[in-house]
């Protein structure tokens, strides 16, 4: 037997909606946690795993989760690590376990996370008391904890995922040369195949198939958030939901008595990252490290893009789903499936947690057929961190180890523009937009990326009245050119077109 890494567990669980007495994330973690252990076949396994890690929560984080978790499974790890921020996270840590497994330098691993935010909702409005623990703040994050955006892009508020992505949307719109309207719908059909694949989904959230229509028209049901997204085409974080699963090596699950039919290989993976902060990097509509990812790790996996059965690529918004897809070089046409779950909208979104579920799942399909070859694509930030694994029913050619891609991702950070003008004055040309919308469906307020003569990026408040942003949501208006001058008093700067007088 060899040292190639196998999962020998998985597990998920959705708590119900109605439930009585809900689970607060930590019991969600055991719960599946333990259902991975049992899913294994093997007694033995609790008393192998040596490192654990836990993603990090959106809501209701406690002092120490791994340690608490461990303790409730009666697992004495080496290691036990509660992650930073980011949805690439998961699949991050199954490449970092098959590099560790395959080198020796851990036995097995337990990797899990879960969040109860639904239940937190009904809390909230007094729908439901919660017996759980108190909420502290963690101890330690052990990683990296960079945020994703700088203190200019967090001045104009585009911390939330809602304003950043509408960005690389509207970006994508205007290189695709496609109108507003046909572009819309392009997005409800793109989504509209992952309700119908939620629907199927015993652990999906959401199992109403809903139509293009219904997914890319505004409606009382359906607002727009941050325009041009509606809300079906939103993550959904309102979710109560928990996935795990369980790593060792092909040497110890047969010593451990687990049996083949149960093993699966992860047999290549890749993690780059975009140029950190969005107004940095040259093209907004762009992922040079989707696109070194899935060539480096179907490069480790000796496999070509055909030899793929399925995916599943991170959807939080049509923006990161569709320019993973043409990173990744699947073709408009492609009758692939391009989720095992159905997505982040329909499936849910839970939290740092969801490719959990998309790796569990990818382990349900390959245990039914061997044959099967699956991608998984994560993304953590705003199109920032990104993580790329292969699975498939047999051993990797070609064994993991601690390949060096500093060389892929030093050229990948040096094409980062200056950092965006914060005083800006002039002409002033439209590369991206977003108008925000308040909770009747009203717009209130757009934010413009832009350059200026010099070519000088700067972001700007759009000085206009609703009926002007309306306006801004016919028709395209990148690469329409206004003018911007910085506003002493509202500390940011304001682009007013010539069209609205």
């Amino acid at each position: 037997m060899s040292s190639h890494p196998v999962i020998v567990g998985a597990a998920q669980f959705t708590q119900h909606k109605k439930t009585e007495k809900p689970l607060d994330p930590l019991s969600l973690m055991v719960k599946t946690s333990s259902g991975a252990l049992i899913d294994s076949g093997s007694p033995e396994l609790t008393g192998y795993i040596d490192r654990v890690y836990v993603m990090n929560l959106f809501q209701w984080s406690y002092r120490d989760a791994p340690g608490m978790l461990s303790s409730r499974l009666g697992i004495k790890p080496r290691q036990a690590s509660y992650l930073p921020i980011g949805g690439n996270t998961p699949q991050m840590i199954v490449n970092r376990a098959a590099r560790d497994l395959a080198a020796g330098r851990c036995k097995a691993v337990l990797m899990t996370g879960a969040e109860a935010i639904y239940s937190l909702r009904r809390a909230m409005k007094g729908d439901v008391v919660l017996d759980w623990p108190r909420s502290v703040p963690p101890d330690r994050i052990d990683g990296e904890n960079t945020s994703g955006v700088d203190k200019i892009e967090e001045s104009y508020d585009l911390f939330f995922p809602s304003l950043m992505y509408p960005l690389f949307e509207t970006s994508l719109r205007a290189s695709s040369g496609r109108s507003p309207d046909e572009h819309r719908m392009r997005m409800g059909k793109s989504f509209e195949r992952l309700s119908r694949i939620a629907s199927k989904n015993p652990f999906a959230w959401s199992k109403k198939a809903l139509s293009a229509e219904i997914i890319a028209t505004p409606s009382p049901e359906n607002r727009y958030v941050g325009y041009p997204y509606t809300k079906y085409m939103n993550a959904n974080v309102d979710v109560d939901q928990s996935a795990a699963i369980i790593m060792t090596t092909a040497e110890s699950a047969q010593s451990l008595g687990i049996p083949e039919d149960k093993w699966v290989y992860p047999i290549g993976g890749a993690d780059f990252n975009d140029i950190w902060y969005v107004t940095r990097r040259p093209c907004l509509h762009k992922s040079p490290a989707i696109r070194h990812a899935a060539r480096t790790a179907l490069q480790q996996a000796t496999l070509t893009l055909d030899d793929i059965s399925v995916f599943d690529i991170y959807s939080c918004f049509p923006s990161a789903f569709e320019i993973a897809r043409k990173e990744i070089g699947i073709p408009d046409d492609d009758p692939r499936e391009l989720s095992v779950t159905g997505g982040l909208p329909f499936f849910g979104g839970p939290g740092n947690n969801y490719v959990m579920h998309a790796i569990a799942a990818v382990v349900d399909l390959i245990r039914k057929d061997r044959s099967q070859k699956a991608m998984v694509t994560a993304n953590g930030w705003y199109l920032t961190k990104h993580a790329i694994g292969i699975y498939a029913g047999t051993p990797p050619v070609h064994p993991w180890s601690d390949r060096d891609d500093s060389l892929t991702q030093r050229a990948i950070d040096a094409e980062a523009l200056p950092m965006p003008v914060e005083k800006a004055s002039g002409s002033f040309t439209v590369e991206a937009y977003v108008i925000r919308h308040d909770n009747a469906g009203n717009p209130i307020q757009g934010t413009v990326v832009g350059r200026l003569k010099n070519g000088s990026r700067a972001l700007a408040v759009i000085d206009a009245d609703p009926d002007g942003l309306l306006l801004m949501e016919k028709i395209e208006w990148v690469g329409k050119e206004g003018y911007v001058r910085y506003d002493e008093a509202v500390g940011k700067n304001m682009v007013r077109f010539d069209v609205w007088g």
